[in-house]
């Protein structure tokens, strides 16, 4: 007779920041940034790096004491997800900014691209090698993907959406190479930006994406969502582009479930993959009950069976009180266990 199923359990990226790090309130007032922010910082520059790394400690005890199966920096270092990365690459003016709508439709200043898109050297391999060292738990980091990279950018280079990406797509895999080299058990590529595109998603965006991720050795995700909670607040029903990443080589899928409270027949479509699931509800400071996150995952059971799920949060945690974010993790780890029993 088996035993009770085990469901992991990890963040997706992000983890609530110190105020003493970062302005919290000045965060929340904005769009995601696109183009460095350092005035967010609360750390004179000359100590930033020293703080940042505390911080890194904080969110991995955190994550360790909730008893997270798979833990990561808690994006400690970020301003955005993805802002780190992309204003760190050659070819790019973060100096003299252009404009691209953001998904929310406002403009938002963003990279311009004056050259060809290259990176310099390695932007997140010292976060892997600093998580590895202070956990002895499985490992996770996320990076930008090629495609959200793109238009989050203004193109007075390539003339070509599609060679733009590709641009991005060559950088982003050099990135994830070195990130496993350094040891990282899993690396994410964050793509909410084909849920909101889907059009060019399915015209170049997979195309590019795949450029990325394919024919690489390591178990490698995708996370696809309707953005950050605190920033877009109207959840649609269903994905407009879900089931075409079951043609990438990727190994896990990320998608949000508890907000929007999605239907999960959706996930027929991606029998292959080991699919990240959402249950947390980052909308609301209300902690969940281990009984509601328990019944957010067993939602999955008749499209994808317990061997197949990671439970998680819906997105990052960045914006979430800390004290929130981490009750909010426990009660994560409760509920996949409770879960999981269930299942036996």
């Amino acid at each position: 007779m088996s035993g009770p199923a085990r469901i992991p359990t990890s963040l997706v990226g992000s983890y609530a920041q110190p105020d003493w790090l970062i302005d919290r309130e000045r965060l929340r007032g904005r769009f995601p940034p696109r183009v460095r922010a350092r005035e967010l910082w609360r750390v004179d520059p000359a100590y930033l790096e020293e703080a940042q790394d505390d911080a890194s400690r904080l969110a991995i005890a955190d994550q360790e004491r909730a008893g997270l199966d798979i833990v990561t920096d808690g994006e400690m270092r970020r301003e955005s997800y993805s802002n780190r990365f992309a204003t760190a690459l050659d070819g790019v003016d973060i100096d003299n900014p252009g404009s691209a709508l953001d998904r929310s439709g406002h403009p938002n200043p963003v990279p311009r691209v004056v050259g060809p898109v290259a990176r310099r050297h390695p932007v997140q391999v010292r976060d892997v090698q600093f998580l590895k060292a202070h956990t002895s738990r499985r490992t996770k980091i996320t990076v930008p993907g090629p495609f959200t990279l793109s238009q989050q950018a203004q193109d007075d280079y390539y003339g070509a959406p599609d060679k733009l990406g590709l641009a991005y797509a060559e950088a982003v895999r050099g990135e994830i190479l070195d990130l496993f080299a350094a040891g990282a058990d899993v690396v994410q590529v964050d793509e909410p930006y084909m849920q909101a595109r889907p059009e060019a998603a399915r015209e170049y965006g997979l195309d590019v994406l795949r450029h990325a991720t394919d024919g690489i050795d390591g178990t490698t995700a995708i996370h696809i969502c309707f953005g950050y909670a605190a920033i877009i607040h109207d959840r649609p029903s269903g994905y407009s582009f879900l089931p075409e990443l079951a043609a990438t080589e990727c190994d896990q899928i990320s998608i949000e479930t508890a907000q929007a409270g999605l239907a999960l027949d959706v996930l027929d479509a991606l029998a292959g993959k080991t699919i990240i699931l959402g249950v947390l509800d980052l909308s609301t400071d209300d902690v969940e009950t281990p009984d509601t996150v328990a019944e957010r995952i067993r939602r999955a059971f008749p499209h994808a069976g317990a061997e197949r799920l990671v439970a998680a949060p819906d997105c990052g945690m960045k914006y979430l009180p800390r004290d929130v974010a981490y009750r909010k993790l426990e009660a994560l780890v409760a509920g996949a266990q409770l879960a999981g029993d269930g299942d036996a």
